[in-house]
């Protein structure tokens, strides 16, 4: 009967999953946890301010939209948010102290150099770049067009000052070094971690300008940052990073490009300013689907004929310019911008320049990015 009973224990703990242990094996509290050692070894972060909205301050609280932008240097930044230290090995470097709407190309190279120069690094994982948002989506574009490395690249910004009540920063900031730190970002071309949410630099745009909701792509976000963990639900398959035929190791300038914002009762006098000021490519902001009025036709033409090139982008939100629809590009050696809006048509439009100026190659980039 006793015999009987242990039977029955033994079998009932089985049934539990609680089974003792057989002679010679070790308890699950012996076995060490797989990736403990991985776990262990915490991600080195290099955080690069730039200036913005992140580092702004109002007059007092009730401030979220008026305020003084670059104010906060990047110390003050990371010291806002102790808990950094819990996601990553942190340093920061002051790169600008600027609003973003005073980018220049001189300075997205420089920005780029650094952060390449950085990543090349063995004791660096990923690199955060703290932005001002109104030109954030052009940096992380080019950035993701132009710096060779699978590592994470973040880039952050802020809709509100941090001296403002339910400022967006710090948590945006401390969702980007989650993000930059895991090792679920790499190879995923630079991010954007704005709301909550992980964007691709490539897709994501500014739609709002005062709300912490401001940031969004018609083609959804990569994923979510949770209590400092990332999730992930796609990925971008456009060519970025180390799959990209451009490296800002090689680029010293950039070539310039202009853009004309469409609209009915056109003047076609700012093509031609555009063409006087050096302009080497025109991004046309058309309506609808890239559309060219009648009466701008030749002078399009004309621009293109005298070796600047005309890429037709939309000023609609969302969608994409269809080649040899509404115009025929073929006939007049124009590009189609795809579906990148002007802003980051202009950029790629640029980049592209630094290696050809041959429409059939330009519209082959413009489809592969």
């Amino acid at each position: 009967m006793r015999h009987l009973a242990s039977c029955r224990a033994v079998l009932g703990a089985l049934l539990l999953g609680s089974a003792l242990p057989l002679a010679g094996a070790a308890t699950a509290r012996e076995m060490p946890a797989a990736g403990t050692e991985a776990a262990a070894r915490k991600a080195n972060v290099v955080i690069l301010a730039t200036g913005g909205t992140i580092a702004g301050a109002g007059a007092d609280a009730s401030n979220s939209a008026t305020y003084q932008a670059a104010k906060v240097p990047v110390d003050k930044l990371l010291a806002a948010v102790p808990d950094l230290n819990q996601l990553a090995n942190v340093r920061g470097e002051q790169v600008f102290q600027i609003a973003s709407e005073s980018f220049t190309n001189a300075q997205l190279v420089q920005l780029a150099k650094r952060v390449s120069a950085l990543l090349k690094q063995d004791d660096v994982d990923g690199v955060v770049i703290t932005h001002g948002t109104d030109t954030l989506e052009e940096t992380a574009l080019f950035l993701d067009l132009v710096v060779k490395s699978d590592k994470p690249i973040v880039v952050v910004g802020s809709m509100r000052p941090s001296t403002a009540m339910s400022a967006d920063g710090t948590l945006n900031l401390y969702d980007a070094v989650a993000t930059a730190a895991s090792p679920a970002s790499k190879g995923k071309g630079v991010l954007v971690t704005m709301n909550d949410e992980i964007q691709s630099g490539r897709d994501v745009t500014k739609r709002v300008n005062i709300k912490p909701s401001a940031f969004s792509s018609q083609w959804g976000p990569l994923g979510m940052i949770v209590e400092g963990k990332t999730y992930y639900f796609r990925a971008p398959i456009k060519r970025h990073g180390t799959s990209s035929e451009f490296d800002i190791d090689g680029i010293e300038t950039l070539p310039e490009v202009a853009i004309v914002y469409g609209s009915g009762n056109m003047n076609p006098a700012p093509y031609a300013a555009a063409v006087q000021a050096g302009a080497k490519a025109i991004v046309h902001a058309g309506t609808g689907n890239g559309s060219v009025a009648g009466y701008l036709v030749d002078t399009l033409k004309d621009i293109r004929g005298k070796g600047v090139l005309i890429v037709r982008s939309s000023r609609v939100g969302d969608g994409f310019v269809l080649r040899n629809a509404e115009q025929p590009d073929d006939k007049y050696d124009w590009v189609v911008a795809h579906d990148f809006n002007p802003q980051k048509a202009k950029i790629l439009t640029a980049v592209a320049l630094t290696k050809t100026s041959d429409t059939k190659e330009l519209q082959r980039i413009f489809w592969e990015y």
